[in-house]
């Protein structure tokens, strides 16, 4: 595993690429309605990293194989999508929960970030889920220090959604991040026998995608035929926060929360 520290002025070029994201999701949260459809707000999220000079991370990636990389430029994913939702002309409606990532590089580096937001009049259980892995995330964030080890973190997230009782989903973890959108470590949002045997001991410099991922019933995910929509066994809604997070002397610094 090769992690690579980030120098101050490296981790402030991140934080200008996220503010490039933060933008791109306050957009998206003014103009997911019902009736608008997911294509209408990827191609909005375009025009505006666009516009700030960024490059999307997503549209065609993995970049290696031509023609078969991911074919938007967000992850939008509504209801029991729980990631990798592509969009098409399905429309939002009343009650949705509407997962969006978005990822762009800026001046060589990046920032990724996601949030889930809820349309109009939502069941109150998919409230409680929102929230919840809400602050499952910022329990992470709360919760760095450099000298700790990432299963410390991780088992506080894993506890809370638990004791919610939320499936925390194990198929996707969250990542290092810099000049690439995917770079060691990985940092799961819970603890397994993987994690304890090559544990993660946090330091300054390091910075890391923070992504939880919680259902409102079980943690079991499948991939659709399209080989990138995931969604949940159960049918049941998911939820999906994420921040690029710098691992500081003191704790940690949120690089796309727009400051």
């Amino acid at each position: 595993m090769a992690v690579k520290l980030k120098s101050r002025a490296q981790i402030e070029k991140m934080r200008a690429a996220g503010r490039v994201v933060h933008s791109v999701l306050q957009h998206c949260r003014e103009i997911c309605k019902a009736g608008v459809t997911t294509r209408q707000i990827d191609e909005e999220a375009y025009r505006v990293f666009t516009a700030a000079g960024a490059r999307g991370l997503f549209k065609n990636y993995p970049t290696y194989r031509p023609g078969e990389g991911f074919p938007a430029n967000l992850c939008i994913s509504v209801n029991d999508v729980v990631v990798h939702g592509i969009a098409d002309d399905r429309k939002i409606r009343n009650g949705d929960l509407v997962g969006i990532d978005c990822g762009v590089e800026l001046d060589g580096w990046c920032g990724d970030s996601a949030t889930t937001l809820m349309v109009g009049q939502v069941d109150p259980e998919a409230r409680r889920l929102c929230e919840a892995t809400q602050h499952v995330l910022e329990l992470a964030i709360e919760n760095i220090r450099p000298g700790r080890k990432w299963s410390q973190v991780a088992r506080v997230m894993q506890n809370y959604a638990e004791q919610q009782g939320l499936g925390v989903v194990r198929d996707f973890v969250g990542h290092g991040i810099g000049q690439k959108m995917h770079e060691d470590p990985k940092v799961p949002n819970f603890v397994n026998r993987d994690l304890l045997v090559n544990d993660i001991e946090l330091r300054e410099g390091m910075v890391l995608a923070i992504e939880p991922m919680c259902n409102l019933g079980s943690e079991k995910v499948r991939t659709l035929d399209d080989g990138w929509t995931v969604v949940t066994c159960d049918g049941k809604p998911s939820a999906h926060y994420e921040h690029t997070v710098a691992v500081t002397v003191d704790g940690a610094e949120v690089l796309t929360d727009g400051n």
